[in-house]
């Protein structure tokens, strides 16, 4: 019975998830019931649960973890400050004469705010009102038009600053202490700078891999993704525009990633620089007010308030999970496997796939990596190869149906003449080209690892 516990465990907060209640609560009152249940069979010792006040405090002493509410206050201030559709506006124009020009538009702006907004909710729903009615409008196919929206406003989970990237980081980091206190000999860490440099090229792929998805529809079926008739002059306008919208962006964008990436700030300190450039730019375009600014201050609260209480369950949960020797039933199960890292690595990537279709990217983060990395670390995984590869995988959980959030955001300001399986057939090839790209960097794990070793 005990050897069977961990696994009970893990399938009960599926199911308490899948009955509905909220994931911080899910993983934490399930965690406890069953460390009760072992404290009054003796299968546990009670005097471990005295472990649990550490792991907490170890929680709010985490400094790298600052980045998060600073990111999260960066985003929404530059998504108030409508940066987006003065880029639509201008990009739709500059490649309207294309086939598919406007799906490069919405590629192109959602990679854009992926580097300086982050927070896909946002991205999508933007993108979705202010670019969706008009590809709908010049004849782009629903499902391509839909596709792209939903795809491209991904991007904030790969490309940086992303807080996807904060917290795999801050993860990868402690299993990397888990893993050199079972024998592991290594100098290497991961640090969230590295994540953020290994992500650099990787993020560039799904873009370049999006835009020749398009390029390839507009040539098979023009009648799906018509060009637009534009004057040379509208052209110039929407040259100047764009030129005027994306400077300030780009300055903000080239100081945060900068300064991490050439060792200037921290990831922590970036983060300072992001929040405090975003409020400037906001009030360089007048879009500050008193009310704006209380109403981003309480939703990065909220937000932020969501993030750290699933990751105090999450650490009730690995605590109990352990005591149960889940630890060593994971280990052993990866270590016997033939193949190696390789089928290790398969396998994980597989299940956290199938996770991503019930479960969101932050529980999957602070549940399953944490019983995970230590393994695949301890197997000869790079940290950076390993991280880059989780948040790729993450990132199809936005899009995977029946639950990606990607979808649930387009749906709600979709209009009423897009159906719901025109969405989900749509974000198909997308799904495909991030598998591709995937596959890529596990094969190929330079794509990953050389730009911090170059800039490191």
């Amino acid at each position: 019975m005990l050897e069977l516990m961990p696994l009970l465990l893990f399938l009960a907060v599926c199911a308490v998830l899948l009955w509905g209640y909220p994931v911080a609560f899910s993983l934490a009152g399930t965690s406890l019931v069953f460390a009760a249940i072992g404290a009054l069979t003796g299968m546990i010792e009670p005097v471990q649960l005295n472990f649990m006040a550490g792991r907490l405090f170890k929680i709010m002493d985490r400094s790298t973890l600052i980045a998060v509410p600073l990111f999260i206050f960066m985003g929404l201030m530059l998504e108030r400050t409508k940066i987006a559709e003065d880029l639509l506006e201008s990009m739709a124009t500059l490649f309207g004469k294309l086939r598919g020009g406007m799906g490069f538009a919405v590629t192109i702006v959602g990679m854009l705010l992926a580097a300086s907004t982050g927070i896909v909710g946002a991205t999508v729903v933007t993108m979705g009102l202010l670019s969706l009615p008009a590809m709908l409008k010049r004849g782009y196919k629903p499902e391509l038009a839909t596709g792209v929206i939903c795809a491209s406003g991904t991007l904030g989970q790969i490309i940086p600053p992303s807080i996807v990237l904060v917290l795999l980081g801050d993860v990868l980091a402690n299993a990397m202490t888990e893993a050199k206190s079972q024998g592991l000999q290594t100098d290497q860490v991961a640090s969230i700078g590295d994540l953020f440099m290994g992500a650099v090229i990787p993020g560039m792929l799904l873009v370049i891999g999006y835009m020749m998805y398009i390029a390839f529809v507009a040539w098979r079926k023009p009648q799906a993704a018509p060009a637009m008739d534009i004057e040379r002059s509208e052209l110039n306008q929407a040259m100047w525009r764009a030129l005027k919208s994306l400077s300030l962006p780009l300055i903000l964008i080239v100081a945060v990633l900068g300064s991490i990436l050439y060792g200037i700030a921290t990831p922590t300190e970036a983060a300072a620089i992001g929040a405090f450039g975003a409020m400037l730019l906001a009030a360089m375009r007048k879009q500050v007010t008193l009310e704006r600014l209380r109403d981003v201050m309480q939703s990065t609260v909220k937000t932020t308030s969501m993030v750290f209480l699933i990751l105090i369950g999450a650490s009730i949960f690995s605590l109990v999970f352990r005591m149960y020797g889940g630890d060593e039933m994971i280990r052993h199960f990866f270590t016997d496997l033939p193949g190696g890292l390789f089928t290790a690595l398969l396998i994980i990537m597989i299940v956290m796939f199938l996770l991503g279709f019930i479960l969101d990217f932050i529980e999957i983060t602070f549940v399953v990596v944490p019983i995970v990395g230590p393994v695949l670390l301890m197997m000869g995984a790079d940290p950076i190869w390993l991280g880059v590869l989780i948040a790729i995988n993450l990132q199809t959980s936005f899009l995977t149906p029946p639950f990606g959030f990607a979808l649930f955001y387009l749906r709600g300001v979709a209009p009423k003449q897009i159906r719901t399986a025109q969405i989900y057939r749509g974000v198909i090839p997308f799904i495909g080209i991030q598998a591709t790209v995937l596959a890529l960097i596990a094969f190929w794990p330079e794509l990953s690892t050389w730009l911090p070793s170059v800039v490191g």
